[in-house]
């Protein structure tokens, strides 16, 4: 597809330059192709939205997706994805798009990230979705160049469809980034509105790193103006200890604060924590022998 058939086809033009702080999944006018740029790859970051329905079988206090629902992913149309992304490569690789929407310090194309509106392993067809995303990148030349990123719960790792396109990511160089934000039974029920057993979440975290090079994401924040307990603290970085000891080798973790306002009904309850305190969280899970980002 040219540059200017796909200007023509979906009548292309984004007004508003890219920001680490709008991740608006409309910004590009398409069913599920959108661009952000990211704080956690560092470039332009081509999203997949296969949660179109905003559906995720999670509700985590800081989403960002308005309207959230608990559910799934509908069967991805492959080929709509197929004519959205291979456009809209186009216009990154060979139009002006970086120049007219991206800061000058973000113009580099870092990855495709299977993110969206809710958890993408939940689409029916999400194997074959892996394996479009390897063919138009293998078209463009991109294998090897840039990542393919899967951001994940990591509740649906027991599938075959998600281990099978998590054999397909590694085959293509990409890397799974695994949602852990608590690891006791409150705390994961009360951040991510979720009843998974951390031993279950154990049991996915070694079938993903096992698949696919995995990193674990990890977001911290105020609620109701107190930093996270010191029980969940320690709950975390013993679990992590655990997770080294036991040989699940993880590429390391993704440490991240708020930068945007959840669109959840807890979200005047939210607020950044100290800096010093997350570099000293940061320290401690270093202490375990994992790298921290």
């Amino acid at each position: 597809m040219k540059v200017a058939d796909y200007n023509i086809r979906y009548n292309w033009r984004m007004t508003r330059l890219l920001s680490t702080t709008n991740h608006s999944r409309d910004s590009a006018a398409l069913t599920y192709v959108y661009p952000v740029v990211s704080r956690r790859s560092g470039g332009v970051s081509i999203g997949i939205n296969l949660n179109i329905n905003n559906a995720c079988n999670w509700r985590c206090i800081y989403c960002q997706v308005p309207e959230l629902k608990r559910g799934s992913a509908p069967p991805a149309d492959l080929q709509l994805l197929g004519e959205e992304l291979r456009g809209f490569l186009a216009q990154v690789l060979h139009g002006d798009f970086m120049t007219r929407q991206v800061p000058p310090e973000a113009r580099r194309l870092n990855d495709i990230a299977l993110s969206g509106n809710g958890e993408p392993t939940s689409a029916p067809n999400f194997a074959a979705v892996v394996t479009l995303i390897g063919t138009i990148m293998a078209e463009f030349d991109l294998i090897g160049k840039i990542k393919l990123v899967l951001i994940s719960n990591g509740s649906l790792m027991h599938r075959p469809g998600v281990r099978a396109g998590l054999r397909e990511m590694a085959k293509l160089g990409g890397e799974v980034w695994f949602k852990l934000d608590r690891v006791t039974p409150h705390g994961i029920h009360e951040i991510n509105g979720s009843r998974q057993a951390p031993q279950k979440i154990r049991e996915h975290l070694r079938a993903s790193a096992e698949l696919c090079p995995t990193w674990l994401q990890t977001c911290v924040f105020a609620l109701d103006g107190q930093a996270p307990a010191n029980e969940e603290r320690a709950a975390y970085l013993e679990f992590v200890a655990s997770l080294v000891a036991q040989h699940i080798r993880l590429e390391g973790v993704m440490l991240y604060q708020l930068a945007r306002p959840s669109l959840q009904v807890e979200a005047t309850r939210l607020s950044t924590v100290p800096a010093e305190w997350l570099e000293n969280f940061a320290a401690d899970i270093r202490a375990c022998g994992l790298t921290v980002k």
